[in-house]
């Protein structure tokens, strides 16, 4: 920690804001909890939606981030976990074959891929689960690390492969940053849970391509996919939401904190890591923000130009992480600017006074409006932004949130 200290940036106005707005998030979510079994999803007023519809990254979310909130002091967490838990087991788990589908409609498959992003979310539920002491936590990170050992682990690689159909045979050679970089997140969060040093070995590896290897070598930005060998893909372009062409700003911001996270837990902190973590964030920020209007574009040709100019929350709620990340590691007061800038334009632009929760899209004129999300699609990326900046510590949440009392 600089002698820019987190007192200096987490003013006592700053610290009520963010507990009161995880409030509010948690209690817009609580309805979440369907009576049949599993989660509807919640339009802007947080009645559900028609559609019966559940992904697995819907499920694992609401286990993670309500296991979260319950280390933070909150209550009627365990219900939200349970559910959700019992509902990968029941529904999301392929009895036949293993590995978890990617969504239901009631009793059905409604899409049956196995998708590394889904499965490591899965990782990601139950390390969460398990620092909550849920009596199956444990079952079920074994079971989906041994899914994701055998089914999508490429160790001459050290990077996860994406995709098979629900029999298990590959339907694409496809390789991706965002499976991968969430599986960082899930490879550290398994580590803090458990201690096992497997996880951390492996979100190094995966760091080391995309952080150390891919940025430098891409002005600093990182390319979103990948040909079978690992070659970048130029030409990909797939769904304009998911798997948009070029880079996409807001996996800059989460790789950046998750290296700062990876620093802190190796036992060898150095400033290259950090000094990495910093470049990545910061060309992302520049590239990105919008000078006239504020927000950040969706994503970025290859040469940082803008290209989907599109404003979502996620990109600011994660620009929000990696700047608070900076400045607990070793702060500039460009990041405390840059932090009250970002937090500036959410206030104003995403966060919800009314209902709670986060708008999830805005218009050209800076109005939530709805294109490509209906309803508010998750609490995830919006709690985080709050919680996270609590804590004194980049790694550590786990223990860090039980000193909140939301």
């Amino acid at each position: 920690m600089s002698a820019f200290s987190q007192a200096h940036w987490m003013t006592p106005d700053h610290q009520n804001f963010l507990v009161q707005n995880a409030k509010t998030q948690f209690d817009f979510f609580q309805p979440s909890l369907c009576p049949s079994g599993g989660f509807y999803t919640l339009d802007l007023t947080g009645q559900p939606l028609p559609s019966a519809v559940q992904e697995l990254h819907t499920t694992t979310r609401l286990v993670h981030s309500f296991a979260l909130g319950k280390l933070a002091g909150r209550n009627n967490c365990d219900n939200i976990i349970d559910q959700g838990v019992s509902y990968l087991f029941s529904h999301h788990r392929d009895a036949a074959h293993g590995g978890y589908l990617w969504a239901l409609e009631g009793a059905d498959i409604h899409d049956g891929r196995k998708l590394a992003y889904g499965h490591v979310f899965v990782l990601l539920a139950a390390s969460s689960a398990l620092a909550v002491d849920h009596p199956d936590a444990m079952a079920l990170l074994e079971d989906v690390d041994q899914i994701l050992e055998q089914r999508f682990w490429e160790e001459d690689h050290g990077l996860f492969c994406d995709e098979f159909n629900a029999d298990w045979t590959p339907f694409s050679t496809y390789r991706g940053m965002n499976a991968n970089m969430h599986g960082i997140e899930a490879l550290l969060a398994a580590f803090e849970a458990t201690g096992r040093e497997k996880y951390l070995d492996r979100a190094s590896r995966i760091l080391h391509f995309f952080a150390h290897k891919i940025a430098p070598s891409e002005g600093w930005r990182l390319p979103e996919h990948y040909m079978e060998n690992w070659a970048v893909d130029r030409s990909y372009s797939g769904n304009p939401m998911f798997r948009p062409a070029g880079t996409t700003p807001g996996h800059s911001f989460e790789i950046a904190r998750l290296l700062l996270q990876f620093n802190e837990l190796c036992g060898q902190p150095n400033a290259d890591r950090i000094a990495t973590a910093r470049t990545i964030a910061y060309r992302a920020l520049e590239d990105a923000w919008n000078t006239e209007a504020g927000g950040f574009c969706y994503t970025l040709n290859f040469d940082g130009t803008p290209d989907i100019t599109d404003r979502y929350w996620w990109p600011v709620t994660e620009a929000i992480g990696v700047l608070a990340a900076l400045m607990k590691t070793d702060a500039a007061a460009s990041d405390l600017e840059w932090y009250n800038r970002v937090w500036d334009f959410a206030r104003t632009h995403f966060v919800d006074q009314e209902n709670g929760g986060w708008f999830p899209e805005i218009d050209a004129n800076g109005v939530p409006t709805v294109t490509q999300f209906e309803g508010k699609p998750d609490i995830y990326h919006s709690i985080q932004a709050v919680l996270f900046p609590l804590t004194p510590t980049v790694s550590g949440a786990y223990e860090d949130l039980k000193q909140l009392q939301l």
